[in-house]
């Protein structure tokens, strides 16, 4: 939207809220208070699955450092997390056909919240996540292993939907975490697949000559993974025999 619809769109909603001000017999103190009261089921709709990812994060943290001593190495590379904004909220509802309000959205979306874990080998993968699910405040919803079953695009990953409790002012609350765990060579061939596979104006015969093209990288991204898992198997081996 450029600088003068933007205005444009500004003054018409100022002038729709004044209007609804005076229709109201509002005063300025009052209809803030009708705006803030009317706010606050979404903000603390997007709260909770803030306090959700802050406790999956600690998690995985802990369970990091308890690595670092136990093995010698850290299995997590990195960590990445977000809620999903508001845009995509509404999209996924109207595709979905969703009713609109916030309870049946936290009961039907899974993934409005979302936790990266990218990690160094395939091995440190699947002990995080087993480590994860062993924890008796986290519950496994669903679990969808596309590490060794790829998507047809050849994406690979482990999903885990889980619950995790947080304590709020006067209660507890289960919230939905969609964890990803991934490594170094999987979470590189995502982030350029996505970016690739979105742009636009692109042909339809460049197109599947890309998709084409990025099932062979990913092949050989887990040819890689493969390779260096072997590697590390190595050493670990030349380790205990010493």
């Amino acid at each position: 939207m450029d600088n003068e619809k933007f205005k444009d769109s500004a003054e018409k909603m100022a002038t729709e809220l004044a209007k609804f001000t005076r229709d109201m017999d509002l005063n300025e103190e009052m209809f803030l208070d009708l705006i803030e009261d009317s706010l606050y089921p979404v903000e603390q709709f997007f709260a909770n699955y803030s306090c959700a990812i802050m406790e999956i994060e600690t998690k995985f943290k802990v369970l990091n450092e308890q690595f670092s001593l136990k093995y010698d190495g850290n299995p997590i590379e990195s960590i990445h997390s977000r809620v999903k904004d508001y845009d995509s909220i509404i999209r996924k509802v109207i595709r979905k056909k969703i009713p609109r309000d916030l309870d049946s959205i936290e009961e039907k979306i899974n993934d409005i919240a979302g936790v990266r874990v990218v990690c160094s080998f395939v091995d440190d993968i699947y002990r995080l996540a087993d480590c994860l699910l062993q924890q008796d405040d986290i519950t496994l919803i669903r679990r969808k292993d596309y590490i060794k079953n790829p998507k047809p695009t050849g994406y690979r990953s482990l999903h885990l939907i889980v619950s995790v409790p947080i304590f709020l002012e006067n209660e507890k609350k289960d919230v939905k975490v969609e964890v990803q765990l991934r490594t170094i060579a999987m979470d590189f061939w995502a982030s350029l697949e996505h970016k690739i596979r979105y742009k636009k104006n692109i042909s339809p015969e460049t197109l599947s000559k890309l998709s084409h093209e990025l099932t062979d990288c990913a092949e050989i991204s887990a040819s890689l993974d493969s390779r260096m898992q072997n590697v590390r198997n190595l050493i670990l081996s030349e380790n205990l025999k010493k």
